[in-house]
């Protein structure tokens, strides 16, 4: 029931009294379940993958951060993911995996620390190329109460953002 609260846009306070659990008890039963989350397909080689960012606060306005993660349009795996601020650590966690991957093509938009991560024989940059990753955007951002934008819900702590953000896509 909490995976599927959780995927059906309901915040912490909502899911505890929907289940009559106090939120603490909510907060803890969301990290134990992402704690044992893993990618739930396997990584295959040979695939085009699209790689985004999507930008949210933790907190307040002044702490940006920034959920990276690599999605495969065909089969529409998301096959990693991670949670930082818009640094060269966060984007190699995403990219690292798609590289070793023997990936045949990697789209990404404009960023140019992409150039430094990704081989030049497998990254394209081209805007029309990272639709699918863009739509998978929006319907996180429609699902997930905490990446609204222009709202009053929020993340307050980045294992929460990433718990989250690992139930709704692997869980």
């Amino acid at each position: 029931q909490l995976i599927l609260l959780i995927k059906e846009s309901c915040g912490i306070r909502r899911i505890a009294r929907i289940l009559n659990i106090s939120p603490i008890t909510v907060i803890r039963r969301i990290k134990k379940i992402a704690s044992k989350l893993e990618r739930p397909y396997p990584i295959l080689k040979g695939k085009i993958y699209e790689v985004d960012e999507l930008f949210t606060y933790i907190g307040n306005k002044n702490n940006r951060i920034c959920i990276v993660y690599s999605y495969e349009p065909k089969t529409r795996y998301i096959l990693d993911i991670s949670v930082g601020t818009r640094c060269k650590r966060t984007l190699r966690k995403v990219t690292e995996t798609l590289v070793l991957s023997e990936a045949k093509t990697v789209y990404t938009d404009g960023l140019d620390l992409y150039k430094q991560l990704i081989p030049e024989n497998i990254h394209k940059k081209h805007k029309r190329c990272t639709n699918h990753i863009e739509s998978q955007n929006l319907t996180l951002r429609t699902h997930l109460k905490r990446l609204n934008r222009r709202t009053i819900c929020y993340s307050k702590s980045l294992i929460m953002l990433l718990a989250v953000v690992k139930i709704y896509f692997w869980g």
